[in-house]
């Protein structure tokens, strides 16, 4: 019946090709899903005011997608070479791409409008993410694309400056820029602080709250799994938790150099420190903000924060007072936050009296809070675009 109503354009197109491993029912149910999509996506299309494109080129972009928008990706193999979604979203057409093939020049540009998603933590990196610019600027100068906006993972100590003669404010063409940690040039008309969001680059993955995550007794009343650094709060922490025996309460795993490459097994075990332990502690790094944070709370493990500004450019304490992690302090995370460890076995006494109701509680609040977080992102991401892409409707 799906097929009166749409033309596929392509007689070649075989939907059980690569999939015939798979019993042919369940080939046959997804290619009805699919043309059951590419129809609704048809009869949306005549309704939309605004199409966009997103071309995910730094990990932090399958956090947007997938955690933020709740997308889906084609096909669902994260080692891919071309990956692809799409969604409706209120006058909203977005579609996403990414995946080592998407180089400039190689991919058909299907919107007037495009997200950038790039990488600016250090030099390599922002050689590759200004390539990526330089293409999106001709696009601009040769009228196939109308607006850009950039998705920035900043560098840990704020210094993007590299970014700014891009900005339309500045003589570029880039409308909005969107940038991770706590940028001193947020100003909420052009610049946006972004959340840094879990690590995707480990595939860390969307996680659904089951029944057992919010009720179940937790073994552990606090975790802490990473690197060590000398002369580091870091140490501070570890001498806090052995102490008076502490580190014995919590599940503690601490190395002296950080591992980006994570193995089957010591993601399986950060996963089920996460899901084992009532409190996530979050010891700062080069910046305050960290993974472990957003990560904690797929889990319903209450982040402990280290509630210190990091060596750099972010922030400003005499206007932010309430730096770091503005965006998330403005949201009222519920995170207890603390200015140096050795307020922690004060933390941890409070934690022994707590209630196993007290602690569901607690975790029903954390999980929505997070859950209303990444809608209120998404919809500011959304109504930032369409202020700024469409033309004003004066009336």
């Amino acid at each position: 019946g799906f097929l009166d109503h749409v033309a596929l354009g392509n007689e070649e197109w075989n939907p059980w090709e690569g999939d015939e491993k798979n019993e042919l029912v369940v080939s046959q149910q997804r290619y009805e899903a699919n043309l059951k999509m590419i129809k609704n996506a048809r009869s949306h299309l005549e309704q939309t005011s605004l199409r966009v494109q997103i071309w995910g080129k730094a990990a932090v972009g399958l956090y947007l997608w997938q955690h933020i928008f709740e997308g889906h990706l084609e096909p669902a193999d994260v080692t891919a070479q071309w990956r692809e979604g799409s969604q409706m979203t209120g006058k909203t057409y977005f579609s996403f791409i990414t995946g080592p093939s998407v180089v400039p020049g190689y991919f058909s540009v299907e919107a007037e409008n495009v997200v950038l998603v790039l990488n600016g933590r250090e030099k390599a990196k922002i050689t590759y993410a200004t390539q990526w610019l330089h293409y999106a600027q001709t696009l601009i100068q040769t009228h196939k694309i109308q607006h850009v906006a950039v998705v920035l993972l900043g560098n840990e100590q704020c210094n993007n400056e590299w970014i700014q003669p891009y900005l339309k404010r500045n003589g570029g063409f880039v409308n909005i820029l969107f940038v991770t940690y706590d940028y001193a040039l947020v100003n909420e008309e052009d610049i946006f602080q972004w959340p840094l969001g879990v690590a995707t680059y480990r595939n860390f993955p969307v996680v659904e709250p089951s029944w057992s995550m919010l009720r179940d007794p937790r073994s552990y009343l606090c975790n802490f799994l990473g690197t060590v650094y000398k002369n580091s709060s870091r140490e501070t922490l570890m001498e806090v938790l052995k102490q008076d025996g502490l580190d014995k309460l919590c599940w503690i795993a601490a190395r002296e150099q950080w591992q980006p490459q994570e193995t089957n097994e010591s993601f399986k075990n950060y996963q089920d420190a996460l899901l084992q332990s009532d409190l996530t502690l979050c010891p700062v790094g080069i910046n305050t903000e960290c993974y472990r944070i957003y990560e904690a709370c797929s889990y319903g493990s209450l982040p402990v924060i280290e509630d210190v500004m990091t060596p750099g450019d972010c922030g400003n304490s005499s206007v932010y007072h309430t730096a770091p992690l503005q965006l998330l302090k403005t949201m009222g995370a519920p995170f207890i936050f603390i200015k140096n460890w050795k307020e922690l076995p004060a933390v941890l006494e409070k934690e022994k009296k707590m209630s196993l109701q007290e602690k569901i509680q607690r975790r029903k609040k954390l999980i929505e809070w997070y859950r209303n977080f990444k809608a209120w992102m998404r919809q500011k991401f959304i109504n930032t675009l369409e202020n700024s892409f469409l033309p004003n409707v004066k009336g």
